[in-house]
C-alpha cells in the first residue's frame, strides 16, 4: 500500500490477558494500530471507533462473525463508529463505516473521504421470504389441540401433543408458528444477535425477521441442542430464542439430552463452559413437543389384543422425567378421528386465531409495562401472579379440589394459574374464574393419566 513498516521490535498487546481471544477479527485493528503508532495516519477517530475485520493478503476487508453483538457492546461503551460488516447497521445510536479495502478506511481516518450515508442496512433491498401456504383451516377437527396451541401462542406456554401415529400431531405442530404474534423490534434484534453469534446471520434475513423455529432430530447430541464446543457457539435451544423449539417424538431423544433442558427452561438462559471460559446464551423459548402414548404407538385398549399394556405405556411415558413434565403447562391428547366427525364443518382459519392471540398479547404488554423482563404470562413469577391473577371464590374451591385429587406439585399449581390467566386474557376479562381454571386443568393430561398408570 506504500506505507512504511515500523522498524525495531513491535509488541502487540491483546489485553486483558484473562479474556480469551480467537478468530480473524483482530487483523484490522492490529494493522491500524501499527500505522497509528508510527504516525502514518490520523488517530483522531480511533478513540471513538470499534474495528473488527479480517484482512486478506491483497488488503481487502472481510466480515467476521458476531458483529451484531459487538455493535451492542460498542454502543454501550459510548463509541461513535463501528468499522465492520453491514449487519451491525441494525443497531441505532452507532454509525457503521463499511469499507471494502483498507486503503478506503485510511482515507476516511485521514479525513480525505466521507462516509457514504447510504452504506449498510438502509441501502439493502431484500426480497420478502416466500410465504408458506399453511393454515389451521387445513386441519380437520382436533378442536382441543387447536385451542391448546392458541393458548400457548398467546401466553408463551410450553406444550406437548400426545397421540397415536397419523392423528395429526406433526401436522398441527408445523402450523403453530403461523399463529404466533410478530416479533417486536427489540425481540427481532435479540434473535439476530444470537444468530450473529452462531455465524448463521445472512444479510437477506435482516429485513424480514420471523420467529425462529428449530426442529432438531432425535439423534441430536447435548452440544447440538444446548450449544458448546471449543468456540462455545449457541445450540438449537438458544437459536430458538423468542420462537419455538420443536421436539418431534421427544421420548426418542437421549435421556441425558432431555434432562439438560430442565434448568434452561426454568431460568431462561443456558451457561456453556470450555476450559476457563464461560458463555451465557438466552433460552426463553416455547417448547413444542410431540409423542406417542406408547412404544407401539397406541393407547391401552383392553378390547384389542395388539394394544400395549398399562405397564408398557407407563414405561414409555417415564422416558420423560417428572421434573421435566412439570415444566410443560399444556399436555394435549390428540386422538384419531373418523372422517364423518368433521365432514361438512367449517374449520377456523389461522387469521381468526391470530386476531385473538394479538389482543391477548396486547393486554399482557400493558399489564407488564412495569416489569421490562416479563413479556408473557408464562414468564410471571410468584409475586407477579399474586398481583395479576385474582381468582374468584368458586375458582379457589376448584383449585383446592384439583390439588388434592391430582396431587399437583407447587410448580404445576403455579402453571395452572398462569394458563388460566392467559385464557382469561383471550376472553378479555380481568378476573380468573372457575371455568378458566377448569379449562387449564383440562390440559393436564399426564396428571390424569398418572392415576391410571
Amino acid at each position: 500500500m506504500g506505507y512504511a513498516y515500523p522498524l525495531g521490535r513491535i509488541t502487540v498487546n491483546l489485553a486483558p490477558a484473562i479474556v480469551h481471544k480467537e478468530g480473524n477479527g483482530y487483523d484490522l485493528p492490529i494493522a491500524i494500530g501499527l500505522l497509528a503508532m508510527s504516525k502514518q495516519i490520523s488517530s483522531e477517530k480511533l478513540t471513538f471507533s470499534l474495528m473488527m475485520a479480517e484482512l486478506s493478503l491483497d488488503v481487502r476487508m472481510r466480515p467476521v462473525h458476531g458483529v451484531l453483538a459487538m455493535a451492542f457492546e460498542a454502543k454501550k461503551a459510548g463509541l461513535s463508529f463501528l468499522v465492520v460488516a453491514r449487519e451491525a447497521a441494525l443497531v441505532t445510536g452507532i454509525q457503521v463505516a463499511a469499507f471494502g479495502h483498507l486503503s478506503e478506511l485510511i482515507l476516511w481516518l485521514n479525513g480525505i473521504k466521507e462516509l457514504d450515508q447510504n452504506t449498510g442496512f438502509n441501502n439493502y433491498n431484500g426480497k420478502q421470504k416466500e410465504e408458506i401456504s399453511l393454515d389451521f383451516a387445513q386441519v380437520k377437527g382436533q378442536g382441543l389441540a387447536k385451542r391448546g396451541l392458541e393458548i400457548s401462542a398467546a401466553g408463551g406456554h410450553n406444550v406437548v401433543l400426545i397421540g397415536p401415529p397419523g392423528s395429526g400431531k406433526t401436522m398441527i405442530a408445523r402450523r403453530f408458528s403461523i399463529i404466533l404474534p410478530p416479533l417486536t423490534n427489540q425481540e427481532a434484534l435479540e434473535v439476530l444477535r444470537v444468530q450473529s453469534a452462531a455465524a448463521l446471520l445472512r444479510v437477506e434475513q435482516i429485513l424480514n425477521v420471523d420467529r425462529p423455529l428449530r426442529s432438531p432430530h432425535h439423534s441430536a447430541s447435548r452440544s447440538q441442542l444446548l450449544g458448546g464446543g471449543r468456540l462455545l457457539k449457541p445450540g438449537d435451544l438458544s437459536l430458538a430464542y423468542n420462537g419455538i423449539l420443536l421436539l418431534d417424538e421427544w421420548p426418542e431423544f437421549s435421556k441425558n439430552v432431555l434432562e439438560s433442558l430442565r434448568r434452561p427452561l426454568e431460568e431462561g438462559f443456558v451457561e456453556l463452559s470450555w476450559g476457563n471460559r464461560t458463555m451465557r446464551y438466552p433460552s426463553k423459548i416455547t417448547l413444542l413437543a410431540t409423542m406417542n402414548p406408547s412404544a407401539k404407538g397406541t393407547w391401552y385398549d383392553p378390547a384389542r389384543v395388539e394394544s400395549p399394556s398399562l405397564h408398557e405405556m407407563k414405561r414409555y411415558v417415564s422416558r420423560i422425567s417428572g421434573p421435566l413434565w412439570d415444566r410443560i403447562e399444556l399436555q394435549i391428547e390428540v386422538s384419531s378421528q373418523e372422517p364423518s366427525f368433521w365432514n361438512g364443518t367449517t374449520q377456523e382459519s389461522s387469521e381468526e386465531i391470530v386476531g385473538r392471540v394479538a389482543e391477548a398479547r396486547y393486554r399482557m404488554t400493558h399489564r407488564f409495562a412495569h416489569r421490562p423482563l416479563i413479556h408473557t404470562n408464562a414468564q410471571m413469577d410468584a409475586s407477579e401472579l399474586d398481583r395479576s391473577c385474582t381468582i374468584s371464590s368458586g375458582g379457589e374451591q376448584l383449585m383446592k379440589h384439583a390439588v388434592e385429587k391430582l396431587s399437583l406439585s407447587t410448580r404445576a399449581y403455579l402453571q395452572i394459574l398462569r394458563v388460566s390467566r392467559t385464557i382469561a386474557d383471550l376472553e378479555g376479562v380481568p378476573q380468573v374464574s372457575a371455568h378458566h381454571l377448569a379449562e387449564a386443568i383440562q390440559f393436564r393430561s399426564l396428571d390424569r393419566l398418572k392415576g391410571v398408570l
